[in-house]
């Protein structure tokens, strides 16, 4: 019976034995491999080179050896930052995989919104608003705009006046009044007609609203000036 162990153990021993010189030999066919493959590639390298050197020296170009053999130096120094490099751009080309669907439907959009707003008049609203310009920048200097700068807190004071509800009333109501009136049969007042006509309560009260807005302005520009 321990004959028996023994012999089983010894069979298990040859079987472990077997795998590892099988490994050796794995791994030694592996090595022959590599240096068959190195010895391969320095022989093209070598080749390479030589061709290389050929053709510039042909082309008239020279190559110093010791910068060749910095950048070489300098390129094996920084491996790492050159795989990062490839791993940057790798993610930067899947980046422009995912987002080119994206952009090409963003140009698709905006051709079907610059389309729309064609049709809609946009375009050529905008085109003739350019003409508009064109026409105030030849009809205006610089120092038009310059002034018109200087002034301009001054023009919107008095639109902002002029858009009130009561002052858009009355500009309304003269317009409507001119509108109403005609100029081609407009009756001729003598002085002594004019003395009369002052009698009329409407006119007096007109008259009355003429001075008072005079006289306002006169004293308002007074004060505008010793402002």
């Amino acid at each position: 019976m321990d004959n028996n162990k023994i012999q089983q153990q010894i069979d298990d021993i040859n079987r472990k034995l077997d795998l590892v010189l099988e490994e050796i030999v794995a791994q030694k066919e592996v090595r022959q491999t590599a240096e068959d493959l190195v010895s391969d590639v320095s022989l093209i390298g070598k080749d390479i080179f030589k061709t290389t050197v050929t053709e510039l020296d042909s082309a008239g170009v020279e190559v110093d050896g010791e910068a060749v053999k910095m950048l070489l130096l300098k390129v094996i120094r920084n491996i790492d930052s050159l795989y990062e490099l490839f791993d940057l751009m790798e993610s930067g080309l899947d980046l422009i995989k995912d987002i080119s669907p994206i952009i090409h439907q963003m140009g698709l959009d905006g051709i079907k919104i610059f389309n729309e707003l064609e049709v809609k008049g946009y375009v050529g609203f905008t085109k003739e608003l350019v003409k508009v310009l064109d026409n105030i920048v030849e009809h205006f200097s610089v120092e038009d705009v310059r002034s018109l700068a200087d002034n301009i807190v001054t023009i919107l004071e008095t639109v902002k006046n002029l858009t009130q509800p009561e002052m858009l009333d009355a500009i309304n109501n003269g317009v409507v009044v001119y509108k109403s009136l005609d100029t081609n049969d407009i009756p001729e007042y003598s002085l002594l007609k004019a003395m009369r006509a002052m009698n009329a309560p409407e006119l007096r009260k007109g008259l009355g609203f003429m001075i008072t807005f005079l006289k306002n302005i006169a004293l308002e520009s007074e004060k505008n000036r010793t402002n």
